[in-house]
C-alpha cells in the first residue's frame, strides 16, 4: 500500500492548530458560494486549503474512506464523533451516515471555537438538520445526551479527540448502556501518534477485563509521553474513570492507512459482539 504524494497536506509546522488557520478555513469555503450544499465539494476544498496553504488535523481522505465503508456497512442510525475540529470527518460521515438511512449525527467537541467552526461549515454544507454539535468536555457531553434521552444507545462511535479520553469515554458509554450488540467503534490515530491503552482495551478478552478490575492502577496517561504534549498540549485532567462493561465481547482489527501528510498511520475497528454468557 503506498501513499499518493501528489495528494499530501503541506508539512505540518511545530503551531499547526487554534493560531486562526480554522477561521481562516471557514472563510476560505464559504466565500465560495457555489460549494453550499454539496458536501463532497466542500470536502474538495479543505483538502485543497490543507495542500496549498496551511496543515488541518483531518481524518483525510485515506482514512475517511476506511471509515466511510464502515458507515455504509453498519448503517447507523445514531452516528457520534468525539473531537470534531474543523468539521472535515462532521460533513464526510454525517454525509455517509444520511445517505445510508442515519436519524441524527452527535458531534462532540470541546472548544466553542472549533464548534463554532464546524456549525458554520455543516450548515453550508446542508447537513444542519441531520447534525448537532455538542460543546463541552465529552465525557460531560456523553452523561448529559444520556440523561436527557437524547442518546440511549449509539450504533456507530468515532473516536479522534484528546487520545487518553479514548478509553474512558469508551468506559462510560459501556456503563451507561449505550454500547451494545453491532455498535461499531473507529479509533483515528492508532498507530500515530498512538494509543496503546485504548488498543489493549478494545482486544482484551472479557476474563482479561474482569481481571482488570481487580487491580487498582493509576491513569494510564503516561503511557502518551511526550507525544501527547506536543500534539494536545499539557495533559488534561480526566473525569473519574467509568469501570465500564467487561463482559461486552469486541472483536477488533487495525485497518493500516495514511495521515492526509502521508505519515502512516491507522483506524482501529472495533465491533461489539454483545455480552459474554460465561
Amino acid at each position: 500500500m503506498l501513499f499518493d504524494q501528489g495528494k499530501a497536506y503541506v508539512p505540518q509546522e511545530e503551531k499547526f492548530f487554534d493560531d486562526g488557520r480554522e477561521e481562516e478555513l471557514v472563510h476560505f469555503i464559504t466565500k465560495k458560494t457555489d460549494l453550499r450544499n454539496s458536501p463532497r465539494k466542500i470536502l474538495a476544498a479543505i483538502d485543497e486549503y490543507a495542500r496549498t496553504q496551511k496543515y488541518l488535523m483531518n481524518v483525510g481522505e485515506d482514512k475517511g474512506h476506511i471509515v466511510s465503508g464502515i458507515i455504509r456497512k453498519r448503517r447507523p442510525g445514531i452516528m457520534m464523533e468525539l473531537g470534531g475540529y474543523c468539521g472535515y470527518s462532521t460533513i464526510l460521515f454525517a454525509d455517509e451516515a444520511r445517505a445510508a438511512g442515519g436519524r441524527k449525527y452527535f458531534s462532540l467537541e470541546r472548544s466553542p471555537k472549533f464548534a463554532a467552526n464546524i456549525k458554520a461549515l455543516v450548515e453550508f454544507a446542508g447537513l444542519g438538520d441531520f447534525v448537532e454539535v455538542i460543546v463541552g468536555s465529552s465525557n460531560e457531553s456523553i452523561q448529559r445526551l444520556h440523561n436527557n434521552g437524547q442518546v440511549k444507545n449509539i450504533d456507530m462511535m468515532f473516536l479522534d479527540h484528546y487520545k487518553p479520553a479514548y478509553t474512558t469515554d469508551l468506559k462510560l458509554c459501556e456503563a451507561l448502556g449505550m454500547i451494545g450488540q453491532n455498535t461499531v467503534l473507529a479509533a483515528d490515530n492508532v498507530i500515530q501518534p498512538g494509543n496503546p491503552p485504548y488498543l489493549k482495551y478494545v482486544r482484551s478478552t472479557v476474563q482479561e477485563k474482569r481481571m482488570a478490575l481487580t487491580l487498582a492502577s493509576p491513569k494510564d496517561t503516561e503511557s502518551f509521553g511526550l507525544r501527547s504534549a506536543a500534539q494536545y498540549g499539557s495533559v488534561e485532567e480526566l473525569g473519574a474513570e467509568a469501570k465500564g462493561d467487561p463482559d461486552l465481547v469486541y472483536r477488533s482489527e487495525l485497518v493500516n492507512s495514511f495521515e492526509p501528510s502521508g505519515v502512516p498511520d491507522g483506524v482501529e475497528i472495533t465491533w461489539c459482539l454483545g455480552k459474554s454468557e460465561e
